[in-house]
């Protein structure tokens, strides 16, 4: 009884620091307005609710999903959707890149600064998928 109880609540703490940090960004509704679909915001809402519920099931189940590989290209595409939605919205609130442009002396050459960390971050997955994940492959 005593390790649900620390699961519960431990669940509780990650589940509502999560809800805080998308309320805090305000990412559903900035969104909805670039969108321009802000009738629909219940739908993102929801959807993000039950992406939280989903992803927690699966964590914590040994899930495995008979499905072809061709479906990791839009899983994939999805995820990185999201996480590159949530980093674009902490750097927009916190602004982080005029702030660390003008620490490096390159206030002058932001773009050029955005574009080495996002093929930083394309060219570091790409070597991480294909050489250790395909390495490991039957």
């Amino acid at each position: 009884m005593l390790v649900i109880m620390f699961g519960f609540a431990g669940g509780l703490a990650v589940g509502t620091g999560f809800v805080a940090f998308l309320v805090v960004l305000g990412v559903i509704p900035r969104l909805t307005q670039l969108t321009k679909t802000m009738r629909w915001i219940h739908v993102y809402e929801w959807g993000a609710v039950f992406g939280a519920v989903a992803g927690g099931w699966m964590s914590l189940r040994s899930t495995v999903l008979y499905a072809s590989k061709y479906w990791l290209i839009p899983m994939g595409l999805f995820s990185g959707v999201f996480i590159g939605m949530l980093a674009a919205a902490l750097t927009e609130v916190l602004n982080v890149w005029p702030i660390l442009a003008k620490r490096m002396g390159m206030a002058d050459k932001i773009v050029l600064l955005l574009m080495a960390i996002v093929f930083g971050k394309v060219f570091g997955s790409l070597f991480y998928w294909i050489y250790f994940v395909e390495g490991r492959s039957p």
